[in-house]
């Protein structure tokens, strides 16, 4: 039989994403492997919409960053995957004013104490920095992702981003990562139905694309499931002439 691989430590997923973004202090990889555990079960409110979050690192599970519609009806903005730091910047930012929900059950570490310290350790600061640039960059993505993609390209390029975090957090690797999430929080994520997102994973695995069992998704064919993101293409440049702009914005109105 083979012994069961010992568990990482808790801070493992914080550590190993803060470090891929530069060097850390070693005082501040041990006040993180010190860090104080909170254990939330899924689908709570970790943060109500308009209060102070806590700072926290997320050592395991999921959560996400939620706005909700007049109806009732739940917009994700933003998935946070463990090794995710959260309200560790000294001042707030208009996505922290939403409502911060469990996923799955979560395990946070408090950190209380890396804010408190984080005047003494400018590595750790600039690397937490880079961490909140980056959260910032996925919301525009999203934008991006509700609005001018396809059904199919909308829950791809979200399954490319969870795993190329999953990666950054050394929880996976270009075929393989974890994915817990139901196709009611991807229709939340995605602005899709749930009958719509089944439809397409369930095209995306008649295509021998895409497994996901027990938690966990693989990818049988990256490359395929890449080319249907596909990659940035040019910037469209507007008129340089302002009458042609302004005719083209115009063409309906009274003569």
């Amino acid at each position: 039989m083979h012994a069961a691989k010992p568990s990482p430590p808790p801070a493992a997923a914080a550590l190993t994403q803060l470090q891929r973004r530069g060097p850390i202090e070693t005082a501040a990889e041990h006040l993180i492997g010190r860090l104080p555990i909170v254990r939330r079960p899924g689908s709570v409110i970790l943060a109500p919409e308009g209060s102070a979050q806590d700072p926290v690192i997320v050592a395991k599970g999921w959560a996400a960053r939620a706005k909700y519609l007049p109806d009732g009806r739940r917009q994700i903005l933003t998935v946070i995957l463990p090794g995710d730091a959260l309200s560790l910047n000294l001042t707030s930012r208009p996505i922290e004013r939403c409502e911060l929900i469990s996923l799955t059950p979560i395990e946070l570490l408090d950190a209380h104490m890396v804010r408190e310290q984080l005047g003494h350790l400018p590595l750790l600061a600039r690397a937490l920095w880079l961490s909140q640039r980056d959260e910032e960059q996925r919301l525009i993505d999203q934008v991006g992702r509700l609005g001018r993609r396809t059904a199919m390209a909308r829950i791809c390029s979200l399954l490319l981003e969870f795993r190329d975090r999953m990666i950054a957090a050394g929880l996976g690797d270009r075929q393989r990562f974890e994915m817990p999430l139901t196709q009611e929080a991807v229709a939340d994520v995605t602005a899709l139905s749930v009958v719509h997102v089944n439809r397409t994973l369930q095209q995306l695995r008649s295509q021998n694309l895409l497994e996901v069992r027990n938690g966990q998704a693989r990818f049988n064919e990256p490359q395929e499931i890449e080319a249907i993101v596909g990659t940035p293409g040019p910037r469209r440049t507007e008129p340089t002439d302002q009458r042609q702009s302004n005719t083209a914005v115009s063409d309906d109105a009274p003569k």
